[in-house]
């Protein structure tokens, strides 16, 4: 039964979107997971979509799937650039990961219009300014 199913909660694990200058000084977004942990993070596959209404019109971006591999501890890694232009909907992070052979899996869900310089902070590792879930 579900209900007698207890999947691990998963910490110390984020997702950052972060606002940066490519090598032709122009403004580019990309998306970093973050490991906070003391401990490497196996296995990592990421999910990424975007859903919910673009003016006036519901919208759905593709489903992309990343796999990073391993993520050493206190490290961080780039899984993909982002356009501004899917920021006025939902995007959402679904990570899976493994640690001592145990599988985690979170989502991380930024709200529509949430990536904007009003929420911004310096992300952690990254020492950039940008938005992150935890």
């Amino acid at each position: 039964m579900k209900k007698d199913i207890h999947p691990p909660e998963v910490t110390d694990i984020a997702v950052a979107v972060v606002k940066e200058q490519n090598e032709k000084n122009e403004v580019v977004w990309n998306v970093y997971m973050l490991n906070l942990k003391d401990v490497a993070i196996e296995g990592v596959l990421v999910t990424s979509t975007g859903y919910g209404l673009l003016q006036g019109e519901g919208r759905k971006t593709s489903t992309l799937r990343h796999f990073l591999d391993t993520i050493p501890p206190k490290q961080y890694a780039k899984i993909e650039p982002i356009m501004e232009t899917v920021f006025g909907i939902n995007n959402e992070f679904w990570v899976s990961f493994y640690i001592n052979k145990v599988m985690y899996d979170k989502k991380y869900i930024f709200l529509a219009e949430s990536i904007n310089e009003t929420n911004f902070s310096t992300i952690p590792l990254i020492n950039k300014r940008g938005v992150m879930i935890k």
